[in-house]
């Protein structure tokens, strides 16, 4: 059984798909979280600001959010990707990264891209979760 996830407020980027996936294993679930990105400025269609510790800070947020709507939280994470498109941001992106997972330190993986569907994105989170029933 899966159950898809719709945050409170919730509203597509772009794109038809769903922000996350509850699938029932037995004794526990396993939750998908789709890519987050940086709000949009709702008057252009843009990254709402350029600066990559607050893309970060508001994209962990939206994850938080996300997995708390599905019954987790960020420490029941066991897997993250995360995408940059400026590989010179990784010590900025990271420290942030430690603090939101310093109880769960999932498996991760960081590469660059060459962009993002919000003009002005520079990062994307997507993260699996697994909680006990």
């Amino acid at each position: 059984m899966k159950q898809a996830i719709y945050p409170k407020g919730w509203k597509p980027n772009r794109g038809f798909y769903s922000p996350a996936y509850k699938i029932d294993l037995g004794n526990s679930w396993l939750i998908f979280v789709s890519g987050q990105q940086v709000a949009k400025n709702e008057k252009n269609d843009e990254a709402s600001t350029d600066d990559i510790a607050e893309q970060t800070e508001y994209v962990f947020r939206a994850l938080q959010k996300t997995l708390n709507d599905a019954g987790a939280s960020l420490d029941d994470v066991v897997k993250v990707q995360i995408f940059l498109t400026d590989m010179n941001d990784f010590d900025v992106v990271s420290k942030i990264r430690e603090r939101y997972f310093a109880k769960s330190k999932p498996v991760s993986t960081m590469v660059e891209v060459n962009g993002f569907t919000v003009k002005g994105a520079k990062i994307e989170i997507e993260l699996t979760a697994v909680i006990e029933k």
